[in-house]
């Protein structure tokens, strides 16, 4: 199967570098995805915006041969909702969506607000993402995820996102739950929290956990790869 990977805030396809094998062992094709702004610590994000983003991972999926059968979209973080707009814009090329420590944006809702400096925002100090996102991550790690980080454009996160077909409720989820679990992520739905209240329109949703913390990919990359083949099996 072929399996569009996005990264959240700062990361590029190389984040998915040890993920990857897992898949390709299982006979998958993986493209993972350097999103517009993100190419380079120098490339230009000034003008990057979140419709950009959404752009780039829908021809992730239109570059996938019909012949060759549907797509399966997994999404990291803010990527979530990344994969969640390809579904709106591809209903009957995407076969499920996988979301990874992430949720399903509303139409019309930015999809979160983060210090920025001149357009852009920069990787936080570990002070501020805290050791919840942090957990399983040592020194090593650490700085190995510092030195790849890039800043990601600052209007990926405050523009709108917009959501038009409602086919994309029937596109069945995966939710792999991190830093919080599956019982917990319920919970926020069934308590009416605003960020995951379009979970409640969906027609096919699982919960898998995934103790860890916020980056499995670098945590638990096997096992991360594992839930991902599962998902790709439904």
């Amino acid at each position: 199967m072929h399996i569009v990977l996005i990264p959240g805030l700062w990361l590029d396809a190389t984040s998915w570098d040890r993920v990857i094998p897992v898949l390709e062992r299982a006979g998958h094709t993986a493209h993972p995805l350097t999103l517009p702004g993100l190419e380079s610590r120098d490339a230009d994000r000034s003008a990057v915006t979140l419709q950009d983003h959404i752009d780039a991972v829908v021809a992730a999926v239109d570059a996938v041969p019909a012949g060759e059968g549907k797509v399966l979209v997994v999404g990291h973080s803010l990527g979530s909702a990344l994969a969640y707009a390809a579904a709106d814009a591809r209903p009957d090329r995407v076969a499920r969506t996988v979301y990874i420590g992430g949720f399903p944006a509303t139409d019309g809702e930015p999809l979160g607000r983060f210090a920025a400096e001149n357009g852009e925002i920069p990787l936080p100090s570990w002070e501020d993402l805290g050791e919840t996102d942090l957990k399983d991550l040592d020194d090593a790690a650490r700085a190995d995820f510092r030195a790849r980080a890039i800043p990601s454009p600052e209007r990926a996160t405050t523009d709108p996102i917009r959501l038009t077909d409602e086919r994309r409720f029937d596109v069945p989820v995966t939710v792999i739950c991190p830093e919080f679990s599956a019982a917990e992520l319920r919970d926020w739905i069934d308590g009416g929290e605003p960020p995951v209240q379009e979970f409640t329109k969906l027609h096919d949703v699982e919960y898998v956990d995934l103790p860890t913390g916020h980056w499995p990919q670098f945590s638990r990359p096997d096992d991360l790869g594992r839930l991902i083949n599962e998902a790709a099996a439904k």
